[in-house]
């Protein structure tokens, strides 16, 4: 079970970012999808969702990764 849970969380923001990147694929190709008023808006909203959404995931394997102890000695908890 908690494998499948620790799966959910990190599933969940990986179609977000996979979201934020097509944001940012539609502004190049010029195409305006709803929400947005227009294509600079759209592009800085897929560019925050990518990024909010990967460093999401990169802390939670860096937790994990720490509380394991499979993490280089500098940057151990003290």
């Amino acid at each position: 079970m908690g494998r499948f849970l620790a799966l959910m969380i990190l599933l969940i923001p990986g179609v977000i970012a996979g979201y934020g990147i097509k944001l940012m694929r539609d502004t190049i190709f010029q195409l305006l999808n709803s929400p947005f008023p227009n294509l600079t808006l759209q592009f800085f909203g897929g560019l925050i969702l990518f990024l909010v959404c990967v460093s999401f995931i990169g802390g939670f394997i860096f937790y994990r990764d720490r509380k394991n102890g499979k993490i280089s000695p500098r940057f151990q908890k003290k």
